[in-house]
């Protein structure tokens, strides 16, 4: 409508009376206006599978919007994924849970802000019956151990995600791996790798959060959880200070990490569980190396 009423404007007589060229140059001004006030309204995050997966997001963006004015758009994939799109510049922050791909990308000293978010902590999920007796491990390697030298089948993201990068971790600790031919690997999210180990009565990695969502038809039990290296950080990124969306992308951090979003991701259930931790106010969270406790 409005591009219909500026092309009649345009097409009058030069004999018009000059209030339509003033009235012309007012559209034109708000049309302007308009354009310029959506382009400034939305804002791309690339975030891990398990925080999309687990509802958050969809739980407390809402709130931003309604505050800011700011649509965000959430593109959920695994941490190395989102690193690399924040690196091309496609989206404007980032949400990651892979400390050691999180410190290699600050190295390249693009990154403008980094602040740890939240916590949780990962757990290895497996058949109720529990064939590899992981129940019975003393730490997460140990348990990765009896996984690896049982004949039950280890489902694998398998897609640089956070978590893929965990399970390698606890592999090394561990200091065997089950056989090529009874690793699954997936390479999808954690949702559906979850489903595949379900379907296929296997042992897999995974965050509290999706384990938490989904528990209700998963045939799977939580079979270890808890040590030090089940603990799982999350973080945001901001790079590229040339970005016209930079000072939008800092104001979703700060209310992310000090306003009231860190209030409902306090609050943010599921099943009557509380799946994340904001991170506690006084420790230090500007490195990839911090600890929540």
């Amino acid at each position: 409508h409005t591009v219909r009423t500026l092309e009649n404007a345009a097409m009058r007589p030069m004999s018009a009376p000059r209030s339509n060229s003033w009235l012309l140059c007012c559209l034109l001004a708000l049309a302007l206006s308009a354009s310029c006030a959506r382009e400034g309204t939305l804002l791309r995050l690339a975030t891990t599978t398990s925080v999309d997966n687990s509802g958050l997001l969809e739980a407390i963006l809402p709130a931003f919007r309604a505050a800011s004015g700011v649509d965000v758009q959430v593109m959920a994939v695994g941490s190395g994924k989102a690193l690399q799109l924040l690196r091309r510049g496609d989206v404007d922050l980032a949400l990651t849970h892979d400390p050691a791909a999180e410190d290699a990308f600050i190295r390249e000293g693009r990154v403008t802000l980094y602040r740890k978010l939240m916590f949780n902590d990962f757990l290895i999920a497996g058949p109720a019956g529990d064939p590899a007796s992981a129940r019975e491990a003393s730490t997460a390697a140990d348990a990765m151990r009896r996984i690896a030298r049982s004949t039950s089948p280890f489902v694998s993201r398998g897609d640089a995600s956070g978590t893929d990068a965990r399970e390698r971790q606890l592999w090394d600790l561990a200091g065997v791996q089950p056989p090529a031919e009874r690793i699954l690997e997936t390479g999808q999210g954690m949702a559906a790798t979850l489903r595949v180990a379900s379907e296929r009565q296997g042992y897999c990695l995974t965050d509290r959060a999706t384990f938490l969502q989904l528990a209700p038809v998963l045939r799977l039990a939580p079979v270890f959880e808890g040590g030090e290296e089940m603990l799982n950080t999350y973080a945001v990124i901001v790079a590229d200070d040339r970005s016209p969306r930079r000072d939008v992308a800092r104001r979703l951090v700060r209310w992310l990490t000090e306003g009231r979003g860190r209030r409902l991701i306090e609050e943010f259930a599921v099943a009557g569980t509380h799946p994340f931790v904001p991170w506690p106010a006084g420790r230090p969270a500007d490195t990839p190396q911090a600890l929540p406790r």
